[in-house]
């Protein structure tokens, strides 16, 4: 693999992030996971996850953002709110890498768990993370917070059978 860096964003890459973000969706696209105009996170959003969570830039050399992933921290858990890697360097360890960072970070700030909610069916998406130790959670043991969350990705219209919250105990 490529010589890659993990680091934590700064404003001058938001750009960059978001540029990411919307070559993404067209994966996501061609996996079902997604439909219609491509979105990405607006630059408050991902100001807001720099001040209040926490936002992981990959760097290929030459100080190139090729990914990102970011979480933001809810009721003492982090809750990864987006994951991306640019198609060109996807299938390289990268999002791997991404998730590593911030599960580690998290553990480090003494957090109870990591959650997230995602695609069921996209390879890359709830096999991946099962394969970082993330459990599918379903009925009762969905918490409120990501109860809400399920709710506001569905009535974006992301198809509710495709969807799926996980967790991973620290």
């Amino acid at each position: 693999m490529t010589d890659i860096t993990i680091r934590p964003a700064r404003s001058e890459h938001f750009a960059a992030l978001r540029a990411i973000e919307l070559a993404a969706f067209e994966t996501l696209r061609e996996a079902g996971a997604v439909s219609g105009t491509p979105v990405a996170n607006s630059l408050e959003a991902l100001h807001q996850l720099c001040r209040e969570g926490v936002l992981f830039v990959a760097f290929a050399p030459g100080d190139i953002p090729v990914g990102f992933a970011g979480a933001a921290i809810t009721e003492n858990w982090l809750h990864i709110a987006e994951a991306d890697v640019h198609p060109n360097w996807q299938r390289q360890g990268i999002g791997r890498r991404l998730m590593h960072a911030l599960l580690s970070e998290g553990k480090a700030r003494g957090l109870n768990g990591a959650s997230l909610t995602t695609d069921r069916d996209a390879p890359f998406n709830a096999p991946f993370y099962a394969s970082l130790g993330f459990d599918i959670v379903e009925g009762n043991a969905i918490s409120p917070r990501l109860k809400a969350v399920l709710t506001e990705e569905i009535l974006a219209g992301l198809d509710p059978k495709r969807r799926v919250a996980m967790q991973l105990l620290y």
